[in-house]
Order: C-alpha cells, then structure tokens, then sequence
C-alpha cells in the first residue's frame, strides 16, 4: 500500500479543451488583440499537416498530469477522436460540427453527422458539439438539438465568447458577420435575413439548443436575463478565463454567476489559446475575476473548488463523480500543499493550486504519479 504526502481531492473535471490543439501551443502563448486576430494566428497552423491523434494524446497525458480525471473533449478531426478513451480518462467526447448551410444539410448532412458520432469509441460518451452561432446556419442548430435528443447525447456549444456575436444574431451586421460574408457563407440565414432580433442565447433557446442536457463554453458577454434564463432552462457554463485573457476578450462576469446562483464549471480550453491545461491555475483567475468584480462572500473558495469538481460533473452529467463520499466513482488526485489546516489547503489549492498532481487516480487505477518511490506519507483529506 502507497501513501502520497498532499492534498486529496475529487479528480479534477476540465469541462471544456479541445486536445487535439496541444501542439499549436505556439498561438496560445502569444497574446492577441481580440478574437479575430486570434483566429488569423490559429488559422494560420490549422490547415498545416499534423498528426492530430499524437497531439490529443499529448494533451490528454498532460490533462492526467495535472490531477484532470473527466473532460468535456471537443473533436474536430477524427484522429483525434480515440484519445481521451486510450488515456483511461472518464467525461465526454464531443464530435464538433461546423460550416454546414441549410441548402448542404438538407442534402444528406444528418447521416453524415450521425455516422461520424458513431466512428467515435463508445468510451468514454459521445456527445454533439454545434461550433456556435456564426458557423452553423439557423436550420442546421435546431436539428442537431432535435438529433441530440433522439440520441440521447448531451450538447456543449461556445456560445457569447465574442462580443461581436450579438450584432451578428441581432441584426447580421458586424465585423464576425462580414468576415463571414467574405467567405462565402453570406447565405446562412442570419446574415441572409439581417438577424432575429434577438441575443445569442434568446436565438440558442428559440432553436430548442438550451436544455438541461447542454452546457456551454465561455459565457462571456450575458446580461442579467440571459444568466436567468440559464437557471430556467438549466444549463452550466464552462468558464474559461485564461483563454479569455490570452485571446484579449473581456471577462466573464464571474460575480453575478456565483451571486445570483448560475451553475458554473471550469475549463481550461485548448494549448492553442491558454498556457497549460492545468485546471488550478484557471479557478485562481476565477478567484482574481470574482474579487475584483466586487464578491466578498466567504464561501468563494468553497465555490470555487466545487466548480472545478462537482460542477464540472454537473455540466456533463456524470453521476458520482467530482465528489468524495461512499459509493462514488474513484477519480482522485492528490496534490502538494504546503498548509495542513483543511481551510488553509482549500484557500491555497483554489488562489495557488499547483500545476500537477502528485499523484491521479481514475477509477481506483493510478494514472500518473511524479513519485512512485514515496511508499509512506500523509494525505490532508
């Protein structure tokens, strides 16, 4: 029997990445005016030839490095598909569609859809990602709400990471609406139609996008109204703030998600516009952001910590998991902390977590250890 000398802690659920994006670390390690100039540096590596299966694998590796044991994977190159199941990690591949018009689904794109979910490993679930708004035509988004549900997978969709997305859905103006204008999707019915009327969320829920059985990344730009009609319609955010910060958006407004009792988990995003995929360092910018947005509760850390645990369970439905109490799943990690007092570790995992574990452990196997050789220690529980 081996102890490890740290914190132990429910494994850590990274509730959106997309690992396949592990070796365009170069872009995430620039900083970018906005999001379309981080698009152009993403666009510029995107098509150039990789091996996409090695560089999931990296960043899975890297996931289990860091005391991550479930994660919302997003897949938008089949190679990439196997490698959160080859790296033993529990959560759920998300297979990403985008670029998709009303007049090309109509010609068969559902069986395409369909058949490509089904090329993914059963291992772990499978579950739809419609990109967003702006690379999807109106048409396409509603009948992959209605597919998701006949499936019985769960939906996880970015949605109000960038400022210009609600002119775009509002009134098919803007600068995202032009970009795509110039190429060549100026027939999708937003832009065609001069937009809804409406924000980006009141467009998502009008498709039947919003369901309790989605989560959506980032969730930046929000009003009061969208936040509620989150709780009615129960659907957590994956926040992601140091992509947000590379990227050069603004941040999420953390505050009032804690204050008026949205469910909230973390996600670290991609290598491609964050520095690491190490989920402790995004829940201490989620600390920063929160106090600097005016929260004084006492039970920030508290929140925190749940929302890098059992809020990410939450968001992807996974039952048992994020939590430490009989009968639930064995994914744990354990990290080094230099307090021994129970408040004291969780006021320093969650303002200076580490940026990996000392040991994880998915479903009672262990997956990584920086110190096998350690055969007696104490773990603060």
């Amino acid at each position: 029997m081996r102890e490890w000398d740290g914190a132990l802690t429910p494994g850590l659920v990274n509730a959106h990445t997309h690992l396949q994006y592990s070796d365009m670390a170069a872009v995430g390690q620039a900083e970018h005016g906005g999001f379309e100039a981080w698009m152009s540096a993403f666009m510029e590596l995107y098509p150039l030839p990789r091996d996409w299966s090695a560089s999931a694998a990296a960043g899975a590796a890297l996931c289990v490095r860091a005391g991550t044991t479930a994660v919302a994977e997003i897949v938008t190159d089949a190679e990439a598909g196997s490698a959160v199941h080859d790296a033993g990690l529990h959560g759920i591949a998300f297979w990403e569609v985008l670029g998709w018009t009303d007049r090309a689904w109509a010609e068969g794109g559902e069986s395409i859809v369909r058949a490509e979910l089904a090329a993914l490993p059963p291992h772990p679930a499978v579950g739809l990602s419609p990109h967003a708004i702006y690379s999807l035509d109106t048409s396409v988004i509603r009948d992959l709400a209605r597919l998701a549900g006949e499936l019985g997978v769960r939906q996880h969709i970015h949605a109000a990471e960038s400022a210009w997305e609600d002119a775009y859905v509002r009134t098919g103006t803007g600068d995202l609406a032009e970009r795509w204008r110039q190429n060549g999707r100026g027939e999708f019915a937003l832009l065609r139609d001069g937009g809804v009327g409406t924000g980006v969320l009141r467009y998502l829920d009008g498709l039947g996008a919003l369901t309790p059985t989605t989560h959506l990344a980032h969730g930046i730009y929000v009003d009061a109204d969208d936040r509620a009609l989150l709780r009615e319609r129960g659907v957590s955010v994956a926040l992601c703030p140091r992509s947000n910060a590379v990227i050069g958006l603004d941040p999420a407004p953390v505050a009032a998600y804690l204050s008026e009792g949205n469910a909230i988990a973390v996600g670290t995003d991609s290598l491609s516009s964050s520095p690491s995929l190490s989920l402790w360092h995004d829940v201490a910018a989620l600390y920063g952001i929160a106090r600097g947005q005016g929260y004084d509760g006492d039970d920030l850390h508290a929140r925190l910590f749940a929302a890098a645990t059992a809020g990410g369970a939450h968001a992807l439905g996974l039952a048992d998991t994020g939590v430490l109490r009989a009968g639930a799943r064995a994914d744990l990690a354990v990290f080094p902390v230099s307090a021994s007092a129970p408040r004291d570790v969780l006021t320093e995992l969650v303002e200076a977590g580490p940026a990996e574990a000392s040991v994880t452990l998915i479903g009672g196997r262990v997956r990584w250890a920086n110190s096998p050789d350690h055969e007696r220690t104490t773990a603060h529980v």
